[in-house]
């Protein structure tokens, strides 16, 4: 677990920390720096195998164009010479990209120090308006100029890119050239304050670092910092250097995909400042481990002590989905595991069901619910399908039963236009919808923009935990603790892998070891959040030994085993 910060609880811990402690702004700014330019240093060892560039010159002449002058071909030949310079040279070559803002700061500090440590050439390029530079920042412009550097204006334009290239100046040319020769682009155009797209200047010079190796300041430019959203253009990230806490955008939406590998670094905010000002916030953290693993079984335990869990899914043409959230329940250590299904696929199911005990749905409603109140936690949802009288079903146990439940499917469709039987619940819920159920349920729009603030504000608003399927899972508790997964890849995106999550979902809760009184509280939450973990780690196993096109829900089924087992007190 690594503790998250929003964008603006960075600039109040930042502000806090200069203001009330009296860390200088200028010394943080300097350790930020420092973290990224160590990062750039472990990028550019040299490697004799990588002599030439992969972008090439930007051609002075569109095709149809008269033959070149000679000052145009003299031109066209220094730009030539600056591309196959880097054969003859192959000391690494960085370029250092500064927005106007601190982000920018920390990109001249950082241009600075890689020239003070040597053995790289180093050039720093300004993007934007010199104008709204911020004190700090300008002071690592003189900085940096003491120490025989400068900052460059970049004003290439890229927004009509064929226009643009066949009108480069000469020095804009020049500069492209050399880019494009680079071993390590630093991104500090922006910070984590981003809220409009990225146009113009900046838009092109998130362009010509894509496709390079990147380290980016604390997020990739373009993205932001809550949400993950692209804002119009952004940085595709080899590296991103995190500064203090890392942001949720580098984990939720499509950001996750652009961060690359995450490095959080300490830049010198006093730890007892950080710990006082988020010990009484709701808990926002990213999931790289399980809230608490798997302690050891009670040695006199019997099955019943493992949960009993009540399962109602299935339909004609859904025969898979109940018995895949019944294996993986059995897998993630239920003691016993009732599987209702309609009477019409009964037959199939009893077969394929070994140590799960499948049995057809009585007519009588009370034989139902007895069954369920038997039981420790129940799953209701995969593969149930939309009848109107299963969802009338659905609707009188989620009334009338007053045991853990987790809805999963057309669980949660029936559940649409019915939000009151959810709140009045009183024994908690879980709901794992994806994006599109969830939209059903809410009414919001597709694409959901920011994952985060819906969970929160669903799970507080209906008193239940949510975990909103996709990438970088959320797991949302009724206090407004969220958990962002990190585990999972794209193999994973296949039917019956939900089901599968549900399985694990309902078998924790049903656990009375993980939920009993050494444990502080209700950890419902807690529990799905941990089970989200083990089923991402479980298909990332499978991407590992079977790849990610071949891999199966039942594969990720099987590798539950060796994943508890890594986690699991010995």
């Amino acid at each position: 677990m690594l503790p998250l910060a929003t964008a603006a609880q960075m600039k109040e811990l930042d502000r806090r920390a200069i203001e009330e402690r009296g860390v200088p702004s200028l010394e943080l700014m300097e350790h930020a720096a420092q973290a990224v330019a160590d990062t750039v240093w472990e990028l550019i060892q040299p490697d004799e195998s990588i002599c030439a560039s992969s972008i090439g010159v930007i051609m002075m002449h569109k095709k149809d164009a008269p033959p070149p002058t000679e000052e145009e071909q003299r031109q066209e030949e220094k730009i030539r010479e600056i591309v196959e310079s880097k054969n003859t040279d192959p000391t690494p070559r960085v370029a250092v990209f500064c927005g106007h803002g601190n982000n920018g700061g920390d990109g001249m500090a950082c241009a600075r120090l890689l020239m003070e440590r040597g053995g790289c050439h180093v050039r720093a390029f300004f993007v934007g308006d010199r104008a709204k530079m911020t004190p700090d920042e300008r002071v690592m412009e003189e900085r940096l100029i003491a120490a025989g550097g400068c900052l460059e204006d970049f004003t290439i334009d890229l927004t009509d890119r064929e226009t643009a290239e066949a009108t480069f100046t000469f020095e804009q040319q020049k500069i492209s050239a050399w880019l494009s020769t680079c071993d390590c682009m630093v991104d500090a155009l922006f910070g984590i304050g981003l809220t409009r797209p990225v146009t113009g200047p900046f838009a092109a010079a998130v362009r010509l670092m894509n496709g390079r190796t990147v380290v980016s300041c604390d997020i990739p430019s373009g993205v932001n910092a809550d949400t993950g959203e692209i804002l119009g253009e952004a940085v595709q990230a080899t590296k991103t250097v995190t500064f203090t806490r890392p942001k949720p955008g580098l984990y939720v939406g499509e950001g996750a995909a652009r961060a690359g590998e995450v490095r959080a670094v300490d830049i010198g905010i006093p730890h007892n400042l950080e710990w006082e000002m988020f010990r009484d916030l709701p808990r926002l953290e990213m999931v790289d481990s399980p809230n608490n693993g798997l302690p050891r079984r009670p040695r006199a335990a019997h099955k019943g002590d493992f949960g009993k869990l009540f399962i109602l899914a299935g339909s004609e043409g859904y025969t898979g989905a109940p018995v895949l959230a019944a294996k993986a329940a059995l897998r993630a250590g239920a003691g016993l595991v009732y599987l209702g299904v309609p009477w019409d696929i009964y037959p199939i199911i009893a077969i394929k069901c070994d140590e799960a005990m499948p049995f057809p749905l009585p007519e009588d409603y009370d034989a139902i619910l007895d069954k369920a109140r038997g039981c420790d936690a129940a799953l209701i949802g995969p593969g149930l399908g939309r009848a109107p009288e299963v969802e009338a079903l659905v609707l009188r146990l989620l009334a009338d039963l007053d045991v853990p439940i987790v809805l999963d499917a057309d669980g949660i469709n029936a559940l649409s236009g019915h939000i009151d039987v959810l709140d009045k619940r009183s024994a908690l819920t879980v709901l794992t919808p994806h994006e599109g159920e969830f939209s059903r349920l809410t009414g919001c729009a597709l694409p959901i923009r920011d994952r985060l603030t819906a969970a929160r504000e669903f799970a507080r608003d209906h008193g239940c935990v949510l975990v909103l399927k996709g990438q970088g899972t959320i797991t949302a508790a009724l206090d407004g603790s969220a958990w962002v997964n990190t585990t999972g890849n794209p193999g994973m995106a296949k039917g019956g892998s939900g089901d599968a999550l549900a399985g694990m979902i309902a078998a924790l809760l049903g656990q009375k070891h993980l939920r009993g009184e050494r444990r502080e509280g209700d950890n419902t939450a807690e529990l799905a959040a941990d089970a989200v973990f083990y089923h991402g780690a479980a298909g990332d196993a499978c991407a590992a030994s079977l790849g990610e096109y071949a891999m199966l829900p039942t594969d990720l089924i099987e590798a539950i085993p060796q994943v508890l087992r890594q986690w699991s007190e010995i």
